[in-house]
């Protein structure tokens, strides 16, 4: 029986891969593109493997309806 909380531990990794990868100053909204976000989130959800596919498409779909009124990108706030 698995303590760890699957999605918390993704969104948390992805949040590291936002501030990383962001061309936002340091502190700012660390704002990558939805394709990148969109492609490592769905790798990471693969490769951990205890996150149904239909749970990653709708949180994806939600995601970029909030980058659809960004210009394409997604905040960290959004997640």
């Amino acid at each position: 029986l698995s303590c760890r909380n699957p999605l918390q531990s993704l969104l948390s990794s992805m949040k590291h891969a936002c501030q990383i990868l962001t061309k936002d100053p340091e502190g700012g909204a660390a704002r990558v593109p939805f394709q990148t976000f969109s492609f490592l989130y769905s790798y990471l959800a693969r490769i951990d493997g205890e996150i149904p596919e239909e749970k990653t498409e709708a949180f994806l779909h939600g995601i970029k309806e909030y980058a659809d009124q960004q210009n394409g990108m997604v905040l960290l706030r959004n997640f």
